[in-house]
């Protein structure tokens, strides 16, 4: 069975509560449930991490090498100026897609440029919670019924 780790950045333990016009009214654990629903009907297993600490993200992403077949990013903010997080996805070698609930392309100026997208094996964004669904299929290369 193929492993997936789903790691959730700064703020994303707000999600319902925060800006809903741009992120929706789910929350993380609604997303996470939803997640792990549709990987399971793939015999897909799915971890969940979030951490508000950059140190935190980068910990778990250094453990996940061993035990996970690939990971699905939201990192928030530190989309946009990580450089720790960005070595640490290529010092890892796991494959990541990185996911957005908003397109960060047509927001403000500063979310347009992602330090991280150059590591990752590509990136989704603008679909709500299916850019996580979309993140999953992406980094195991499978298609839906």
């Amino acid at each position: 069975m193929k492993k997936v780790l789903i790691m959730n950045g700064p703020n994303l333990n707000l999600l319902g509560e925060r800006e809903p016009d741009h992120y929706g009214k789910d929350t993380l654990e609604s997303v996470q449930k939803r997640i792990a629903v549709y990987a399971a009907k793939y015999g897909v297993e799915t971890m969940f991490f979030q951490s508000n600490s950059e140190g935190g993200l980068i910990d778990r992403l250094h453990q996940a090498r061993q035990e996970v077949d690939g990971v699905v990013l939201n990192a928030g903010a530190y989309t946009h100026y990580s450089y720790a997080l960005r070595d640490a996805i290529a010092a890892v070698r796991l494959p990541v897609v990185e996911v957005h609930l908003s397109n960060i392309h047509a927001r403000e100026e500063f979310r347009h440029t992602s330090v991280l997208a150059p590591v990752c094996k590509g990136q989704i964004s603008g679909f709500g919670v299916d850019s996580y669904l979309l993140g999953l299929q992406a980094l195991l290369g499978f298609e839906t019924e």
